[in-house]
């Protein structure tokens, strides 16, 4: 198998069109090609006028070596990586691994697992939390038959749809069964995007998305440069690779919160972590809500950014905890229609593009960074908060983006050094100000308070909506926005929207609609953990992992930790 790279077509190519650029390419008669398939496809919109697709093309070919070699100048031809998910350690025998690499048949076998053993209950790691790593350090250790057991406090994902829409319409919170709380994590509610840019060279992102695939992910996904999956078709999925897990051994417990955790003291434990040197615990196991012992010496903690309760149980037990940044700010409602036509010009109704993101950053006069954070095309901005009498807003999307208005946080990036000091854990204090305080400008029931951005750019408060909108609910309280965070972020931020303006025209426009209060960036905590064997610091057996640990950001990054996790956990199993 080859790979082709930056094969370059106009928008609206005819299908045929592609395999003619790859014989071009590679230099062949037609014949010789046997077939391809896209592993990528990008859009290039640099010049609105001549707007292209890029591929990377995954060709087989007759004489692959004998192309090889006469094209071994060529950096954008070069043999296909081998691709396929490799476990590290695992109970049983393989049922069938993929072959996605260089093989004829990598196009039409799909991904699958290994058959659950008989790992002792005795010995059964435990998983905290159902959220993308979580699920996916569940599925790894499944696959390597060591029949995890998941311990999610809130409800399966169904039920928790059901609360988390009585909150969006009726203003009514369930504080274990919420935007951020329950099977699937934040990521449920939220665009679904499934890309990231960190380095990725063991290919741990095409397991995840080949996955989702299984479970009933398009199959674009695999391909397109942005892929994206949406809430309701992330709800199924999640329902898929739940039973997965159950089918390979595994058991899942919801409504089952952890109150605290059982770590006895480690006098084995000799090498050194800086900074807090030697390692003092070991975990024994984890104490329920309802008072039940669950005894385990391998437990994955992957609890999301929210479990604030969780944090602080941990702190209050010696498990190594540091105040990490994060950022702060408000979500931004523009018409989609003006997203696309400044991206795409005159294909901006074209179907073959969708609707159009952004990617914007600021440097204040002040010293902040101000950017854009999860931008959602055609999508709404929704209720996330997870504690009574504090109002915070995310975005979200459907898979088809066909909603009105496109959102994205606008957002100031804080330190602990300077924003919050004050221990490991004040930036939830700081978090849960502000908050509050939008709660209270909201005016109660956890509507989010508002305002037009020609407003907020003069200082003065808003009275009405124009022609923008806002797809929040429970509702959104018009107001002056100016003491709805710290007076720099406000500073930066009037700053930013019209440079922004300067790259999407139109972007300050008066009738935009900025809401209040976007904190739950990422983790203003981090979990820290030991490089070498991927365990806490502090304590031997515990696993941090994902958002809530401070090691990750968005759906794919967090699912490849949570590989990442189970499989330190499968070699220290079988050591």
């Amino acid at each position: 198998m080859l790979r082709l790279t930056d094969l370059r077509l106009p928008l609206e190519h005819a299908e045929d069109e592609l395999r003619a650029t790859i014989v071009a390419r590679l230099g062949i008669p037609p014949e010789h090609l046997v077939r391809f398939r896209v592993y990528r496809r990008a859009v290039d919109a640099r010049k609105r006028k001549s707007i292209l697709f890029v591929y990377t093309i995954d060709a087989e070919v007759r004489e692959q070596a004998k192309i090889l070699n006469r094209l071994k100048t060529d950096p954008h031809v070069a043999a296909a990586p081998d691709m396929r998910y490799k476990f590290v350690a695992k109970v049983g025998a393989a049922a069938h691994e993929p072959a996605e690499d260089a093989a004829s048949d990598a196009m039409n076998n799909p991904e699958a697992g290994v058959l659950g053993g008989a790992w002792p209950d005795a010995r059964r790691p435990l998983v905290i939390g159902m959220g993308p790593s979580g699920l996916f350090a569940a599925l790894i250790l499944a696959q390597s038959g060591f029949r995890p057991i998941v311990l999610e406090r809130g409800k399966a994902v169904r039920e928790r749809t059901k609360d988390t829409f009585r909150m969006w319409r009726e203003g009514i919170l369930d504080t274990e069964s919420n935007t951020q709380f329950g099977e699937g994590g934040a990521g449920t509610f939220s665009d679904g995007k499934l890309y990231s840019q960190i380095k990725d060279p063991k290919h741990y992102g095409r397991k995840v998305l080949r996955e989702f695939v299984e479970a009933g992910a398009p199959e674009e996904i695999l391909y397109v440069n942005k892929p994206h999956i949406g809430t309701f078709r992330l709800v199924s999925m999640v329902e898929k690779m739940r039973a997965k897990i159950i089918a390979l051994g595994g058991e899942i417990r919801f409504g089952t919160r952890v109150d605290d955790i059982i770590i006895e003291p480690d006098a084995t434990e000799s090498h050194k972590h800086e900074p807090t040197g030697v390692r003092t615990g070991r975990v024994r196991g984890v104490i329920l809500a309802n008072g039940e012992r669950i005894d385990a010496d391998h437990v994955v903690l992957a609890v999301g950014h929210s479990a604030r309760d969780t944090f602080a149980m941990l702190h209050a037990r010696g498990v190594f905890i540091e105040a990490k940044p994060f950022s702060i700010g408000f979500r931004i409602e523009h018409p989609q229609s003006l997203i696309n036509q400044c991206r795409y010009g005159e294909k901006a109704d074209s179907p073959l593009l969708g609707a159009a993101d952004y990617k914007l950053v600021h440097h204040a006069k002040n010293g902040r960074s101000v950017y854009s954070f999860c931008m959602c095309p055609g999508g709404t901005v929704v209720a996330a908060a997870s504690e009574e009498g504090r109002v915070v807003t995310n975005g979200m999307s459907q898979y088809s983006r066909e909603e009105r208005n496109a959102n994205a946080g606008i957002v100031v990036g804080i330190t602990p050094e300077v924003d919050y000091p004050g221990g490991p854990l004040a930036g939830i204090e700081f978090q849960r100000f502000w908050e509050s305080r939008a709660y209270e400008l909201g005016g109660g029931k956890y509507q989010a308070p508002g305002q037009l951005v020609g407003d907020f750019l003069k200082g003065r408060p808003s009275t009405e909506f124009k022609s923008v909108l806002p797809s929040y609910t429970p509702g959104v309280h018009l107001t002056d926005l100016s003491t709805a965070l710290p007076e720099y972020a406000v500073e930066a931020i009037r700053e930013a929207i019209p440079a922004f303006a300067r790259e999407i025209k139109g972007f300050n426009m008066a009738d935009a609609v900025l809401t209040a209060v976007e904190s739950r960036t990422s983790s203003p905590i981090r979990i820290t953990r030991s490089d070498d064997d991927w365990q806490s610091l502090s304590t031997r057996g515990l696993y941090p992992a994902g958002e809530g640990a401070g090691y990750a950001g968005g759906i794919l990054t967090a699912s490849i930790d949570g590989i990442k996790i189970a499989e330190a956990v499968a070699i220290s199993m079988t050591a």
